[in-house]
């Protein structure tokens, strides 16, 4: 009896041995693969994010002979200026409707998507907030502005 359990123990031991090392076994081989697959990801991302930048403002300048736009916007009383140049791939949005460079106006708010080749930035979409929209919200903010809380009426 006590060889049968002796061997059956020793048994047990082997196949707990055996079971360890092909676990590890298969841990080394897709170990590997993973990382590979997590860097592609990774770098992808990084291509991604690097290529293509936005830029949100109000366009103070539209140069017809070279074809590009400068735009600015105020952040905490420090102002931004970028030049943005627009080529024939440029997708330009005025509301819902897509538009031509000569219908962008000075003053217009935008949104612009571009890339950085050689130093120059080179606009990929300009949207363009529907006119109506701001004059509405601008007109909000004078209202809210111009409304005084009414005073008490005083007694006689």
């Amino acid at each position: 009896m006590k060889k049968a359990i002796a061997i059956i123990v020793a048994m047990l031991f082997v196949f707990a041995i055996a079971s360890l090392a092909i676990a590890a076994e298969e841990k080394k081989v897709v170990a590997p693969v993973e990382k590979k697959v997590e860097e592609k990801k990774v770098e992808e991302k990084k291509t991604v994010a690097a290529a293509e930048k936005k830029f949100t403002g109000e366009i103070k300048a539209v140069n017809d002979k070279d074809k590009t736009i400068t735009v600015t916007k105020k952040v905490k009383d420090k102002v931004t200026e970028a030049v943005f140049a627009v080529d024939d791939k440029t997708v330009i949005m005025i509301g819902k409707e897509k538009k031509a460079f000569a219908d962008l106006k000075v003053g217009d708010k935008a949104g612009v998507k571009f890339e950085e080749k050689d130093g120059k930035k080179i606009a990929k979409s300009i949207i363009v907030k529907a006119a109506e929209k701001v004059e509405k919200k601008e007109m909000k903010k004078e209202e809210k502005k111009a409304a005084e809380p009414a005073k008490p009426v005083e007694k006689k």
